[in-house]
């Protein structure tokens, strides 16, 4: 086998990224507006899945007092 092939079969195994941007996922309390903090640092999820990420973050939680924010990072954020 060939370098050349050798190269080749090693990509076509190798994950692909995302074309999904990255994102920032906050837990905020709506009573003050501010972030959860966990030991004294705000609770944030990096993530290509933001849905999923909300969903795990108010599972379990009262939807009148919480909510999930999604910012967008990287070069594309907007």
């Amino acid at each position: 086998m060939t370098a050349a092939r050798s190269i080749g079969a090693i990509a076509r195994n190798m994950p692909t990224i995302s074309a999904r941007p990255t994102c920032a996922v906050r837990l905020i309390d709506r009573r003050t507006g501010s972030v959860h903090r966990v030991n004294g640092t705000p609770l944030v999820v990096f993530t290509r899945n933001p849905d999923e990420a909300v969903a795990d973050l108010l599972q379990g939680r009262d939807g009148r007092l919480w909510e999930a924010r999604i910012d967008r990072i990287g070069g594309d954020a907007k």
